[in-house]
């Protein structure tokens, strides 16, 4: 998976350092993270009236039906314009819940004119069961339009359970395959070439083909904006979460330079408060990603019929269990000796003349990428935890969840060497930061 955190700032950021300072490069780093979280990506649900377009957009933005930010959901069309629906956390990333086609007011042939077409990255075309003659027509359009769309069926647990009341041997694989077939089928002989359809439930999102879906959106998307969907996603498997701390550990070597960079500052304890702002923050941005804040976890207690106290019970950090602010961040440094002597060695060192602001920077930037490192592993195992916990998954259901296939298991190895290959770099940075004054680079 290509990264979208490449190198190529790199130079800007020691340029700017060279030029400028240590403030106006961390300022400069700054800037680069902040681009990165404000990405805009924007969806388009669409399809037939009554196929589940607002659900479906609940469900992909971890919602219930029921909460205030949901998108209403009926058995009547409930959509009579394109209406934004930003994710809680991620306000970067919006779902629009696109009027049903083929009502009066929005035909086939001037849909895509009416709803903007152009300011949408991908369509996720949505069906009840078979695609019909609106989405075909819609889709064809899209298609000449050279974006991307993607055929979603969102009910597939009401088809199954129809198909279970009226089959004397009833199989669930084998009626998945006629339905999946049926629709392929139906598909390739309105001129498709091997059209991708993915059957889901909204209101299971962990069952069926989902995570495909994910995996494919990420896959088809341009690198920049893969982690933008992901980490928005709720936390559909494991591997989701997996993926998600990833991607949150790509950027602490960033936010470690600004913290060291602003160590260079000949100002006695503003680095050390400057650290622990930065850590509340991020900290915090952790929390939510994860799910493990007070308004996602009951949120899960409720869609899982599991009590809250419950998924608490299985936590194991102080970090999910409260809210995340200066003095339960101090309280947990402090538990830890060496990150406490980290601390105070930053202090101690700036008075040190010469060679004292240089090992600032490097302690300072230990420190956080350390500290950093430590809560995001914390949380990303409480996150694995909870979701285990409330979908009540076992061995069995892992394994299923993974199809015991090779190509994850290329994956875990391939993450494995990568975080290898960063734990190399990083060592060569501090040497080569050990004989630098003030060019405390990347």
């Amino acid at each position: 998976m290509d990264n979208p955190f490449d190198y190529e700032p790199i130079e800007d950021f020691k340029e700017e350092l060279l030029t400028n300072g240590p403030a106006s490069a961390a300022a400069k780093i700054q800037e680069y993270l902040d681009q990165q979280d404000n990405i805009p990506l924007n969806i388009g649900i669409t399809g037939e009236t009554g196929s589940g377009k607002s659900t479906f957009v609940n469900a992909f933005r971890g919602i219930d039906n029921r909460d205030e930010r949901a998108a209403p959901a009926g058995p009547v069309e409930t959509t009579s314009e394109a209406t934004p629906y930003p994710y809680p956390i991620y306000p970067n990333v919006t779902l629009w819940d696109l009027p049903g086609i083929g009502t009066p007011n929005f035909s086939a042939s001037n849909y895509l004119e009416r709803v903007e077409f152009e300011k949408f990255d991908f369509f996720i075309i949505i069906s009840a069961d078979c695609f019909r003659e609106n989405d075909v027509k819609l889709a064809q359009e899209i298609q000449r339009m050279k974006k991307k769309f993607y055929f979603v069926c969102s009910k597939i647990d009401h088809n199954l359970r129809d198909e279970e009341d009226s089959q004397r041997d009833f199989n669930a694989e084998r009626t998945l395959k006629q339905i999946r077939d049926n629709c392929i089928q139906g598909l390739e002989k309105q001129g498709f070439e091997s059209p991708q359809v993915f059957l889901v439930s909204s209101r299971h999102l962990h069952l069926y083909d989902f995570h495909l879906l994910e995996e494919t959106l990420e896959r088809e998307l341009p690198a920049h904006k893969r982690n933008t969907l992901l980490l928005a996603m709720p936390n559909i498997s494991h591997g989701i979460i997996s993926k998600k701390k990833e991607a949150l550990q790509a950027k602490i070597k960033y936010l470690a330079s600004i913290s060291a960079l602003i160590a260079a500052a000949l100002v006695p304890g503003l680095s050390v408060a400057t650290d622990i702002a930065m850590l509340v923050a991020t900290i915090s941005r952790y929390q939510v990603t994860f799910g493990l804040d007070s308004k996602s976890l009951q949120s899960l207690a409720h869609s899982a019929s599991v009590p809250l106290d419950d998924l608490r019970a299985v936590m194991t950090s102080q970090l999910g269990l409260k809210e995340i602010n200066k003095e339960l961040i101090i309280k947990m440094l402090c538990l830890s000796v060496s990150d406490a002597a980290l601390m105070a060695a930053e202090e101690e060192f700036r008075f040190v003349p010469l060679f004292g602001i240089p090992a600032a920077m490097i302690v300072s930037f230990i420190f956080t990428y350390k500290a950093l490192n430590t809560f995001l592993d914390m949380l990303a195992e409480d996150a694995q935890k909870v979701f285990t916990k409330a979908l009540g998954l076992n061995t069995s259901v892992w394994y299923h969840e993974l199809n015991g296939s090779v190509a994850h298991l290329k994956l875990l190895l391939y993450n494995a060497n990568e975080l290898l290959n960063y734990s190399c770099e990083c060592d060569v940075i501090l040497l080569q930061t050990a004989h630098t004054n003030h060019s405390f680079l990347i």
